[in-house]
C-alpha cells in the first residue's frame, strides 16, 4: 500500500514549523480574549483557553503576539507526550501527525482520547480516520456544516482542510 511509505513511529514524531504556522493562521490571533463561537470558553492569543500558569483565560485578559506564539508552542511542546502515547505503536506521515495535532488543540485532549480518529489510527485504518474528521462538525449544538451559517462556518471549514490534507497523505 503506497499510503504506509514513509510513516514513522509517532515516538519519534514532532510538531512541524509548517503545523505551528498553520494552527497561528488557523486560530487567527487576539491581543484581547473573546469567545470564538457560541457556547465556547474564552480564548486569548491564537486559541489559548489557558494562561502557562494554568488559570483560565477570562475575558478582559490581554496578550502579545510574541507572549500568544510562546503560549501556544509551550501547550504543544506539553501536549505531545500524551499524545505520542495515545498513539503507541502507531506509525504516521509527518502531516497526519500534524493534522491530529492540530485537531486535538482545537477540540482537547479528553475528546481525543475518546475521539473515532484514534481508534481508526491504533486499529491502521488511516483513510478511515481521516473520514472520521467529518465528524466534528457541531459547536454548542450547532451543525456548523449547515450552508450559509453564520455561528461557526470556520469550524466546518476548517474540518474539511483536515480532511483534505489528511487524505492527500495516504497517497
Amino acid at each position: 500500500m503506497s499510503g504506509m511509505k514513509n510513516r514513522i513511529m509517532v515516538a519519534a514524531l514532532s510538531l512541524s514549523a509548517t503545523a505551528l504556522v498553520g494552527l497561528a493562521l488557523d486560530e487567527s490571533y487576539t491581543s484581547a480574549a473573546v469567545i470564538p463561537t457560541r457556547g465556547d470558553v474564552p480564548t486569548l492569543g491564537f486559541g489559548s483557553t489557558t494562561h502557562a500558569d494554568g488559570r483560565p483565560v477570562r475575558m478582559g485578559d490581554t496578550t502579545t503576539p510574541a507572549k500568544a506564539l510562546a503560549r501556544t508552542l509551550q501547550y504543544l511542546q506539553a501536549d505531545e507526550a500524551d499524545m505520542r502515547k495515545s498513539l503507541d505503536g502507531v506509525s504516521l506521515h509527518q502531516a497526519e501527525y500534524d493534522i491530529y495535532i492540530d485537531w486535538r488543540y482545537q477540540y482537547g485532549a479528553t475528546t481525543w482520547r475518546n475521539s473515532s480518529m484514534l481508534r481508526e489510527l491504533r486499529a491502521g485504518n488511516y483513510p478511515a480516520a481521516c473520514q472520521a474528521l467529518l465528524r466534528y462538525r457541531f459547536s454548542a449544538g450547532y451543525d456548523c456544516s449547515v450552508p450559509g451559517n453564520r455561528v461557526c462556518a470556520g469550524v466546518w471549514t476548517r474540518q474539511q482542510a483536515r480532511h483534505a490534507q489528511c487524505l492527500a497523505a495516504q497517497s
